[in-house]
């Protein structure tokens, strides 16, 4: 057999091939539907028997009979979608050297659900989450009938009853009813919740840790009613807790009896211990490099202890630690560290030994929380004046991050409060009351661009202000603060014209980021703010940059200028930074 012909035989070849029954090439077949958008034709397709016929020979009279069948399977394939009086008309089109399966498709109106009834009897039926899938169920009343959209919503409170423990609910009437004559259709669903099971024993895997101390790890009490979200607490909780490789919560639900589900707990312990190195390059701080070692169990109640080496053109940083985790229903971490940390600015040199004391708990009214005592005891240089001090001071600190995506966020908010207290009576050279609250903001602009807004704003009080290190002082400018200054350079000035910070803070900045590539984007920002002792006088800067999605992180390089201030050496300025936004 000849598939191929030159174009003066091509219309007697396909009329000779219905007349005396020659097989119709493959290639010689199209199929085109005529009168549907790209959703509904799609559906008209996957129901079409011919669709499957396109890689293969056929006989004509095969191909007769399977394009007139095609009518009413198009016609059933648009039924999901609420169009219950489709005409559809086709024929066969001979069209140079193919054949043309074309159809032509009039949809008529819609059905309409004109009544609805979905229930839950059962305690199943008064749980929020499975009256929020209810109320959410489509198509609602006056809208179309869509099979998906009712298979999708009937599944959602199927889920809902699962999820929160009604293993024995049953869907008692599934019934979808359509009048044709009228285009009206009557939905009516109703479930028998059954009882609620609760959560039974958990059973760990014999690992490096007692029972006893893994079960502190259980956010619920016992005999609580059973949630998938509480399991996946435990599932996260013992994440968090960074003594294992592999951490699974499963339910075994082949189990429950007597209305509770035991829960297995796979765990598989981590590396004892971990090295990390890493390098980073910042404006602020110079090129720098990060060394750290941690011991990740000490022993079987999970106490940890690691050190921490930090090196770079401005900061010599030396840290040692030891935390002891205190898991329960609001889980805690104590923290007692010491070190010492040497860090050179234009403005000021430290050399502050410092040790401190901390209490941690990760979800504390929605927020992270910290509260601690820190010691600090060292000398300074500030504005060419030379100063040793001592300070004993309470901290708490209150932080709260929200984001769709914690690599590259299109849409996220971070908030931090920090207080800090000191008495001269104790241990301490001035009194000393500090505010801080910082703020960041990200919206997206469009599909390719972001929105980018942060401010700062602070106060403090104290005693003898010159006793305060320099960072315990407010300053302004540098990457992170008010682009087109240098790393703290913005501040109130002794009679030398030396930087020495202020009492008062406040930053503002927007950035507008465009991505033209998947990678890579500009930006176009505008930053304002000054750190003063009475009177703000804003310093604001202005510039564009580059940014880069890097393996490692966002690379940021932004051009920076000041375009409203008094101070001197003003010019344009690089600011580079890598990492998270929020």
């Amino acid at each position: 057999m000849i598939c191929r012909h030159s174009p003066t035989y091509r219309l007697a070849i396909v009329l000779l091939a219905l007349l005396f029954g020659s097989a119709v090439c493959a290639e010689q077949l199209l199929i085109e539907i005529d009168g549907l958008n790209d959703e509904l034709e799609a559906a008209a397709r996957a129901n079409l028997e011919l669709q499957q016929y396109l890689d293969r020979d056929t006989h004509p009279s095969e191909l007769q009979r399977l394009m007139e069948r095609g009518q009413e399977e198009i016609a059933r394939g648009l039924e999901p979608y609420g169009y219950y009086h489709v005409q559809v008309r086709g024929e066969l089109e001979p069209s140079d050297d193919r054949i043309v399966a074309r159809y032509r498709v009039t949809l008529g109106e819609q059905v309409f659900v004109r009544e609805r009834d979905v229930t839950v009897d059962g305690p199943g039926g008064q749980l929020p989450e499975v009256r929020r899938a209810i109320d959410r169920f489509q198509p609602a009343v006056g809208e179309a009938l869509q099979h998906g959209l009712y298979e999708d919503s009937k599944a959602l409170i199927g889920a809902a009853l699962q999820t929160n423990g009604y293993f024995d609910a049953e869907l008692k009437r599934h019934r979808v009813e359509v009048t044709r004559a009228s285009r009206r259709a009557t939905i009516d669903l109703n479930w028998q919740s059954g009882e609620r099971y609760r959560i039974g024993d958990v059973r760990f895997d014999d690992v490096q840790f007692p029972p006893a101390f893994l079960q502190r790890y259980i956010p619920w009490e016992p005999g609580a009613p059973y949630d998938i979200d509480q399991l996946l607490t435990l599932q996260q909780r013992l994440v968090d807790a960074d003594y294992f490789a592999t951490v699974s919560v499963q339910p075994a639900l082949e189990q429950r009896v007597d209305g509770a589900v035991p829960v297995n707990v796979l765990l598989v312990p981590a590396k004892r211990t971990v090295y990390t190195a890493s390098a980073f390059v910042s404006t602020d701080a110079g090129p720098g490099a990060r060394l750290g070692v941690e011991r990740r169990w000490l022993n079987r109640r999970g106490h940890k202890a690691g050190g921490q080496v930090e090196y770079s053109a401005r900061l010599e940083d030396y840290t040692a630690y030891y935390r002891i985790p205190w898991p329960g229903r609001q889980s805690r971490l104590f923290s007692f560290a010491g070190g010492y940390r040497d860090e050179q600015t234009d403005s000021s040199r430290s050399r502050l030994m410092r040790l401190s004391a901390i209490e941690s708990i990760d979800d504390w009214r929605g927020y992270a929380r910290t509260l601690g005592l820190q010691f600090l005891n060292g000398d300074f240089t500030i504005a060419d004046e030379q100063r040793s001090s001592r300070l004993l001071y309470a901290e708490a600190n209150l932080g709260r991050k929200r984001a769709n995506d914690l690599v590259f966020p299109s849409r996220g908010l971070s908030v931090t409060y920090t207080a800090r207290a000191a008495a001269e009576a104790v241990l301490s050279d001035t009194n000393l009351l500090q505010l801080r609250a910082d703020a960041k903001w990200i919206q997206p602009a469009s599909d390719r661009s972001r929105l980018i807004v942060r401010a700062s704003l602070g106060a403090l009080a104290a005693g003898d202000f010159d006793a305060l290190p320099p960072e315990l002082r407010f300053f302004a400018g540098g990457d992170r603060s008010v682009r087109g200054f240098d790393y703290q350079q913005i501040g109130e000035r002794n009679a030398t014209g030396g930087v020495i910070g202020g009492r008062y803070l406040a930053v503002a900045s927007a950035e507008f980021e465009y991505y033209f590539l998947e990678k890579w984007g500009a930006a176009v920002f505008v930053d304002a703010g000054d750190a003063f002792k009475t009177d703000l006088n804003a310093n604001i800067g202005a510039g564009i940059g580059l940014r880069w999605k890097s393996p490692v992180g966002i690379v940021r390089v932004d051009l920076g200028v000041p375009v409203e201030t008094d101070l001197p050496d003003d010019g344009l300025r690089i600011h580079l930074m890598i990492g998270p936004d929020l």
